[in-house]
């Protein structure tokens, strides 16, 4: 079954690269940098726990992006005074930085955080007298794209969202963790959110590299209110672990449309978001273990199966990761029985099972879907980050499974538990480094620094 569902995405992927029908968009990245935006911008930043890695994401936004109309807003918590003195760092004497310190202890949620972020810009809108164009998101450890907000600008006049690809870095010192996310978001973002641009379905944001009409963001925190989460005081659900991909899917709810920017500059390489993905074990599970709990559980109980057969079919590929998990466990299983009996065989023990036809040939089906599949792997990860690093992704499969049985079981736990009534905290993931940094060390916050901002 899911390698029916695979082969016809990859089906409407091939059919639309043969008739000309993805995006094949190229910009001059000077252009998009000089372009003038049609209206104030706000980025939102939320940030807890991130002294290591939040002066670098300002200090290299600042530098990449020449336009004066815009604020990045960064939130940050009372009780985290070496994430504000690193942001304050970053931020230098930069007029384009508004720094929001949250009236609680953190963590609560990054939707809460995020709406906090909101509060804070409605109170300068209503202090200005004008209200901002787009509102961009991004994480404290993201590179940001010089060619992006001239870019989504021009966007935001045929749609109310927009998204642009992100683009995970290999990690040479963390090649079979920190390194498989290439290859997923390299096939997830060039080829499945392509397709469903072309679809027309809802359009899952990925929380970063991402921007909203204002009007429509006014929509969603209206619409929450409506639905009796003004708890939560503003556009953003604190109830869900993912509460960016809650909101992309709720555009459409909303009456907007969505766009999937897939663009390349005049070098070649994507308009996009480039960022360190988890490089341990225990992170990595514990990041998707969040994704598959608000992604598949909650989505399913949150945002329900509305919308017609292309719309259902996505949405069910969203939520197929505690089954897909359950099956990776139980093939894996099989296979080691299987390998166990094939070398007891040689002592003289029997089998317990008998060859059959049916069984013959739905295993040489699968074997045929797994290979396909590794050529699809290598095929999407070659093309962005060399062959190389594509032949290492088809090794990392058996890897990339793994952690996806494990988050799957963390994901299902987790669930349970909330069905107990247990809040939702932050799970979120340590971040160490951040590629903008010199010779990729992390940064430090001066103890003398923090004791006197404490005080």
């Amino acid at each position: 079954m899911g390698a029916v569902d695979e082969l016809l995405v990859d089906g409407l992927w091939g059919w639309m690269r043969l008739t000309g029908r993805t995006p094949q968009l190229e910009l001059d990245r000077r252009d998009m940098r000089a372009h003038r935006l049609s209206g104030a911008a706000a980025v939102f930043i939320p940030a807890w726990h991130e002294d290591r890695v939040i002066e670098h994401t300002i200090a290299h936004a600042l530098a990449s992006w020449p336009h004066q109309d815009y604020v990045i807003y960064v939130g940050v918590y009372r009780n985290d005074m070496a994430t504000l003195v690193a942001a304050m760092r970053g931020a230098g004497a930069d007029r384009r930085v508004r720094l929001v310190v949250h009236d609680c202890d953190g963590p609560s949620t990054k939707a809460d955080c995020l709406n906090r972020l909101y509060r804070a810009l409605e109170v300068d809108e209503a202090r200005k007298g004008r209200d901002v164009r787009m509102v961009v998101l991004h994480d404290a450890e993201d590179m940001v794209d010089a060619a992006e907000l001239g870019l989504m600008d021009k966007a935001l006049g045929r749609a109310e969202f927009v998204q642009i690809p992100v683009i995970p870095l290999p990690q040479p010192e963390s090649r079979w963790i920190g390194s498989h996310y290439c290859e997923e978001f390299a096939e997830a973002h060039g080829k499945t959110m392509v397709v469903r641009d072309w679809l027309g379905t809802c359009m899952p944001s990925a929380g970063v590299g991402c921007a909203l009409e204002r009007g429509m963001l006014r929509k969603l925190a209206e619409m929450a209110d409506a639905e009796g989460h003004a708890e939560a005081g503003g556009p953003f659900s604190i109830r869900s672990l993912t509460e960016d991909y809650e909101f992309g899917m709720r555009i459409k709810e909303a009456g907007g449309r969505s766009r999937f920017l897939r663009v390349r500059g005049e070098d070649g390489s994507l308009v996009a978001t480039r960022a360190l993905f988890p490089s341990r074990l225990d992170e990595a599970v514990r990041q998707k273990a969040r994704w598959v709990h608000g992604i598949a559980l909650q989505g399913w109980d949150r945002l329900g199966w509305s919308g017609g057969l292309a719309e259902r079919w996505m949405r069910l590929r969203d939520r197929r990761g505690p089954m897909a998990a359950l099956v990776l466990a139980c093939g894996y299983t099989f296979f080691m029985i299987s390998a166990l009996f094939l070398l007891l065989g040689g002592v003289g023990v029997e089998r317990p099972w008998k060859a059959d036809p049916v069984l013959f040939w739905l295993v040489m089906i699968n074997l045929g879907s797994f290979a396909w599949r590794a050529v699809m792997r290598f095929g999407f990860t070659a093309s962005e980050y060399g062959w190389a690093e594509g032949l290492r992704a088809v090794l990392r499969i058996p890897v990339s499974n793994v952690i996806a049985i494990m988050a799957g079981r963390r994901a299902v736990m987790a669930y349970f538990r909330s069905l107990r009534g247990a809040i939702p905290l932050w799970d979120k993931t340590s971040h160490e480094s951040h590629p903008a940094a010199p010779a990729g060390e992390p940064v430090a916050v001066p103890v003398a620094a923090r004791v006197s901002l404490a005080i």
